[in-house]
């Protein structure tokens, strides 16, 4: 702990502007990944699956009352379409390809700050860079050896502490951001999937009646 002190007490305050988009950034990456593996997160095909057998049995009611059980994309979706079932293919189609474009901002959201907050955190780190070394150059001018030795050497940390600690934000802003993209990518994927495929099984369903 003495050690952490010791590296913010140098690092200057650019370091704790850092330290602050530090936390936004960790609150960014926690909330997406708990949409990710929590509401945002469902098993398409067994989520299909289960409509399917709802609306063979023409039990609609009990679709929709599974759709409200979660409040993932794919079953919003689904519950758009199924709303819209008794008018036609073409309605349903419309009604879920409405929702999804209602749903696509959600999946998305906040994912492209985190590159924004790469460039920032570097820039900050860098001008921490440059102050720590305006304050060496500074103090060495003027100052007795014993002086000296010590603003050099508090001078070069701040400046070295500022930009390692900018470019490790900036690494982990970019890693979130491959993860959590590719994980939003799959959500939509699924949620074009699915709506392909429940308008598939409505045409094959009339096909079977016919």
């Amino acid at each position: 702990m003495d050690r952490l002190g010791d590296i913010f007490q140098k690092g200057g305050p650019f370091f704790m502007i850092n330290t602050f988009f530090l936390a936004l950034v960790i609150g960014l990456i926690i909330e997406r990944s708990m949409y990710f593996l929590g509401k945002g997160h469902i098993n398409a095909g067994a989520f299909l699956d289960q409509i399917k057998r709802l609306l063979a049995a023409n039990n609609i009611d009990r679709a929709k009352k599974l759709c409200d059980a979660t409040s993932a994309p794919i079953a919003r979706v689904a519950k758009a379409g199924l709303g819209k079932i008794h008018r036609g293919e073409a309605a349903v189609a419309q009604a879920m390809e409405e929702c999804m474009i209602d749903v696509t901002p959600e999946v998305k959201v906040r994912i492209g700050a985190l590159w924004s907050m790469a460039n920032i955190t570097t820039l900050t780190g860098l001008l921490g860079t440059i102050t720590g070394l305006i304050a060496t150059f500074s103090a060495v001018g003027g100052a007795d050896p014993a002086e000296r030795q010590k603003a050099l050497s508090d001078g070069i940390a701040e400046a070295m502490y500022n930009t390692a600690y900018g470019l490790g934000i900036a690494l982990l802003c970019m890693i979130a951001h491959l993860l959590l993209s590719t994980a939003s990518k799959r959500v939509m994927a699924d949620l074009e999937g699915f709506s392909l495929k429940f308008e598939n099984m409505l045409g094959d369903g009339k096909e079977s009646k016919s």
